[in-house]
Order: structure tokens, then sequence, then C-alpha cells
């Protein structure tokens, strides 16, 4: 791996830290089976990449050895919005064959916590991902570290996120609160059933509450639900 130390600067409120701690305990109850996990939306800037970032954190400090898979080879500026600066070598160089494995990991100064950049942003995203290497990678991956969350691209705008899913262990959507449709967020769900993905729940963001399950009124909020149908989960589903 790269000894290259990313300093990672980014806070969290007390209020934030909290409920990352619950998704990562709904994550662990999904089953130990369940390592590689690919974070999707709808639509960009729903927060899937601040949240895959942020619960990849919150899992290290629990003692967890993660990595962090910046797959959106489109557009994505989570690097930047770290404010690491420099071209990285990545998934992008590994999926080529133009850099080993080792090469594209990077130590962070989050102990347990690594991260992979997307490297330089190829031509065919889509293409690259459904070819052997990145099967192959997902293969070690799985083997070095307890859990691999990857930051896939909206489904909603391209088809990345379910070709990564289709050799993954499972999928959590992302949705922001009052953004998308309803008739959006079931497409997009639908979209990853039709590739075979095991949906293992959805993260409500930037939700805003009066009073509720957790009290006083918030925002900004992560909260998790499953996809169950049962009873208990639809409440959990309503929004206000």
């Amino acid at each position: 791996m790269k000894e290259l130390q990313i300093q990672l600067v980014t806070a969290m409120t007390g209020r934030a830290r909290e409920k990352y701690r619950m998704l990562r305990t709904n994550i662990e109850f999904c089953g130990v089976e369940n390592k590689t996990i690919v974070f999707t939306s709808c639509t960009p800037e729903d927060g899937k990449s601040t949240i895959s970032y942020q619960l990849a954190r919150t899992m290290a400090e629990a003692e967890k050895k993660v990595l962090l898979i910046d797959a959106d080879m489109r557009r994505s500026n989570l690097f930047e919005r770290l404010s690491i600066d420099g071209e990285h070598i990545g998934l992008s160089h590994l999926l080529i064959g133009q850099n080993e494995l080792r090469e594209c990991i990077y130590v962070t100064n989050v102990p347990n916590f690594y991260m992979m950049p997307t490297g330089v942003f190829p031509t065919n995203p889509a293409e690259l991902l459904g070819k052997k290497r990145f099967i192959k990678m997902l293969e070690v991956v799985r083997e070095k570290f307890d859990y691999v969350l990857i930051d896939a691209p909206p489904i909603g705008s391209v088809i990345d996120a379910a070709v990564i899913a289709n050799h993954c262990d499972g999928v959590v959507m992302v949705i922001s609160a009052n953004k998308n449709s309803r008739r959006e967020e079931r497409l997009a769900i639908e979209q990853m059933r039709i590739a075979n993905s095991n949906i293992l729940g959805v993260v409500l963001n930037r939700v805003e509450r009066t009073k509720g399950i957790f009290g006083n009124k918030y925002q900004d909020g992560y909260y998790y639900y499953d996809t169950d149908n049962s009873k208990s989960n639809k409440k959990k589903k309503k929004r206000k």
C-alpha cells in the first residue's frame, strides 16, 4: 500500500456522529457476509459521497479495517472536497492495467481507514468496471479488509452502480429528502433490483423533523431504514 499519509481533517458534530454510529450498527446487523457495499443515489448531490466517507471513518473508529473506493469515474470530487491536492493513482489506473493494487490504496491518518481514489477519468468507465480486473480486485480487498465501501455514481444518471453492485454483497441507496419525486426513487431502486442487487436499505438524507423518534427538530440528519414492508418499517419511512 502507498505510504503517503492522506490527512483527513473533516469533523462531525456529536449529533451527526451518533447517526453514523446507528447506520454502522444497522449495516453490521445485515450480516457479516455483507463486506463489499455499494453506495449510490437517485441523482447527483444527494449526499452519497459524504455518507460513504463518514460511515467509513465511523467504522474505522470502531476498529474495523475499512477501504473506501471512489468509483465515480465520471465526475467525482471527493478528494477535492477533502482538500487533498494533486493527481493520485487510483481505480482507473488499476483497471487499465497500468498500476498494481498496492499502488492504488492509500493510508490515511485515521487508523484502520484506507482510501482508493478514482485516478484519471476514463472515457469508458462502465466498460472498465465490467472487466475481470475489477472482479479480481474485489475478491482481493474483500479478504484484506473488514468492510469495503464503494462510492458509485447515481443510478438515476448512469448504469455504473448496477455494474458494480452485480459483483458486491449489498447496496445502500441514498435519497435526499424533498429533492426527488417518489417515482424517481422507485425507479432507482427498481433499476438496482433488475441488476440482481442485494439492497440492504436506504439512507434518507437531509431530513427535517419536528417531533419523532429522535425528539427535537433537526436538519441534515442521516437516518437508516431497511426495505422490509413490515408495519414497523412503514412508520420509519414516513416523512414530514
